[in-house]
């Protein structure tokens, strides 16, 4: 599925609830999975690939892949500052404040409720992947000195004034302390 870039306006749009649980649905996570790999991401929300609904897959490595539809993220405890980058805006990094822990609950493929409670890593993409459902990217969490960091660089790589980072799976890296 191609995904959609800083500018398209899907990205900025507010999501719909996700009502019915199908066989389109679970062809729709799988499109989303292979794509989510194939990025390579982390995560991948609806919007990403064009889809309005409140819904996204992913696979930190330990507990994916997963679809989680209708998201709602409770009980956000701690901070994290880690280098987080999107699909959705190829190429730069930046240092991005989450929680450090957090509870996201939803529905699975076939409409059952579950939650899960993710540390670190989970819990930046559970945070990540939400704020896409709500029509926000990350950079729209940072100081305007950081958002223009961002967006320059963004700007070099398009121009081709410097390289984008070899490609590896994307949405964040630790931070060089």
């Amino acid at each position: 599925m191609p995904i959609r870039i800083l500018g398209d306006p899907v990205l900025r749009a507010p999501t719909k609830p996700v009502e019915v649980f199908d066989r389109r649905l679970r062809g729709l996570r799988d499109d989303m999975i292979e794509t989510m790999y194939d990025a390579p991401g982390v995560g991948l929300a609806g919007p990403q690939v064009g889809i309005s609904q409140r819904l996204f897959v992913f696979d930190d490595g330990e507990t994916g892949p997963v679809f989680m539809a209708n998201p709602q993220l409770v009980d956000g405890q701690g901070s994290q500052l880690e280098e987080e980058g999107c699909l959705s805006i190829p190429g730069p990094y930046h240092v991005t404040e989450r929680f450090s822990r957090i509870t996201c609950r939803g529905q699975d493929v076939e409409g059952s409720p579950f939650e899960m409670t993710g540390e670190a890593l989970l819990a930046r993409i559970f945070q990540h992947e939400t704020d896409h459902l709500d029509g926000m990217l990350y950079i729209d969490r940072l100081d305007d000195d950081g958002r223009r960091a961002v967006l320059a660089e963004l700007r070099r790589i398009e121009l081709s004034l410097e390289e984008g980072p070899p490609p590896k799976r994307r949405l964040m890296r630790r931070a060089e302390s």
